[in-house]
């Protein structure tokens, strides 16, 4: 049986997480920042459906992305040097961090194909944008001609990251965002993204699952990190694209 939580309540120890894939630890209490921080400090993250009440877990096992495994298809890279120069040049694209948290949520929250519903409901959006405005949850936008056309969002704690969703309203955007975090993320020395649960598409990018243990392992290292204060995307002209640990360097070019 799951524990029930109330404001003050709490977690409890991430062991008693129901002993499958989905690892339901928890139920109720809030989203408040306090109780999101205190959540992923422990490796817990919430994930409901409107209607019912909040649910925290802890997946055992947990899919995370290593910053330097990151996988930049030949597509992928054509499309960010072709950004690169646009930025550059005559601007129709633009990357940019933190400008525009909480439309990245809501375009998180649109509908998707062969997907029913959405679980970045206005009691998630309330949460993460408190987190933003403490600090903490940080999105990465993708614009064309002035649009918001992709991005990311998730939450940094020391150094690790906990991403939490992307889209895109055109080929490539949301990669593009995530790229571009991933670079940023890699640059100040977080090794470790968790993405919380196995998807097809996440395993494409080069995302692995992992037990639960070493993923905590790895997070009460990382978290007790200082915090990163200056978020920007990096200037891929001149730092060129960051290869995976098993592939040559790549200039950009």
């Amino acid at each position: 049986m799951i524990a029930w939580l109330n404001i003050d309540t709490p977690f409890p120890d991430v062991s008693r997480a129901l002993q499958d894939p989905a690892g339901l630890l928890a139920a109720g209490a809030d989203l408040s920042p306090p109780r999101l921080l205190e959540a992923y400090r422990q490796g817990i993250f919430p994930w409901f459906s409107e209607g019912q009440p909040i649910l925290w877990w802890s997946t055992d096992p947990r899919m995370v992305l290593r910053t330097d495994q990151f996988v930049v298809s030949d597509s992928l890279k054509k499309t960010l040097r072709r950004i690169e120069r646009s930025r550059h040049g005559d601007g129709l694209w633009q990357v940019t961090f933190d400008t525009a948290f909480e439309q990245v949520m809501h375009g998180c929250a649109g509908p998707r194909r062969h997907e029913h519903g959405t679980w970045i409901s206005p009691e998630i959006v309330d949460g993460y944008s408190g987190l933003h405005r403490a600090g903490y949850a940080h999105s990465s936008e993708v614009w064309l001609n002035g649009e918001l056309v992709g991005g990311a969002y998730g939450v940094s704690i020391g150094r690790m990251f906990y991403g939490e969703s992307m889209f895109a309203r055109v080929s490539d955007a949301s990669k593009v965002a995530l790229a571009h975090l991933v670079f940023f993320l890699r640059r100040h020395g977080v090794e470790l993204i968790d993405c919380q649960q196995e998807t097809s598409h996440l395993a494409s990018l080069g995302a692995r699952p992992i037990s639960r243990s070493a993923f905590l392992d790895h997070l009460y290292g990382a978290i007790g990190a200082p915090q990163i204060t200056q978020w920007q995307p990096l200037d891929l002209l001149q730092t060129g694209i960051p290869p995976r640990a098993d592939q040559a360097p790549l200039q950009a070019g």
